[in-house]
């Protein structure tokens, strides 16, 4: 098909560029927003461009704000803002997403695309560590259960304790996504063979899959081999 775009080898569990090429071009890229393509191209330059969520997870994030016809939402890690103007671009109008990172220089890098796109009156967002503003939201009773969907793309040792958190926040039927769960395959090898940068991730990766397989509070989960492993998870009660 001869893409036009080069393929990065971040977040990418298939083996095969041919065949991930062809998830691309044939699915992904025709449908993904001019406005998203430039914020990938502003991202590119980055030394950390691979934080970015991938477009083939990014893809399915729409179809599930879609389906949960979501309104208010929250995001725990914006980077540069991929997930964020998707999201942004898919609620309604009168959306708000709750955006969360401790880095407001990378969100900024994107923030011109957000304002181009006419979406930044839905985002409210807070340069802070997540869990003192999942806290705070919680002081608040009209919160709880309150949101219709979260992205989670932060810290992996705390996912943990942001499932926590948003188990209270999200509401009954609402969707949780984790990305970054099957962290680089890597959850599928022997300690040994994994790179020592790799290692703590993993184990956090581990953990955090094991925890949610066992989590009654929830109906139903799914971990998709999208990017580099996405966790979709539904509120039960």
């Amino acid at each position: 098909m001869g893409s036009t775009e080069p393929i990065k080898p971040h977040a990418r569990l298939l083996q095969s560029t041919e065949l991930y090429n062809y998830i691309l071009e044939s699915s992904v890229l025709p449908r993904e927003s001019s406005l998203l393509k430039e914020l990938k191209a502003a991202t590119a330059s980055q030394p950390e461009y691979f934080y970015t969520t991938a477009p083939d997870a990014g893809q399915l994030i729409a179809l599930l704000l879609k389906m949960v016809n979501a309104k208010k939402t929250i995001e725990l890690g914006v980077f540069t803002g991929y997930s964020l103007l998707l999201t942004a671009l898919t609620i309604p109008p009168d959306g708000q997403i709750t955006a969360i990172d401790v880095n407001r220089e990378t969100y900024e890098i994107g923030l011109p695309i957000i304002k181009k796109a006419g979406v930044e009156h839905k985002i409210n967002f807070i340069e802070s560590p997540a869990l003192p503003v999942l806290d705070k939201l919680l002081e608040h009773k009209e919160n709880e259960g309150s949101y219709d969907f979260a992205f989670v793309d932060a810290d992996k040792g705390n996912y943990k304790n942001y499932h926590e958190k948003l188990m209270k926040l999200i509401k009954v039927g609402g969707i949780i996504a984790y990305d970054n769960t099957l962290w680089g395959g890597t959850v599928a090898s022997p300690e040994e063979d994994v790179p020592e940068d790799k290692r703590e991730g993993r184990i956090f990766a581990l953990d955090f899959n094991r925890k949610i397989a066992a989590d009654p509070r929830l109906d139903h989960i799914c971990l998709a081999p999208l990017g580099d492993g996405i966790t979709l998870c539904r509120r039960a009660f």
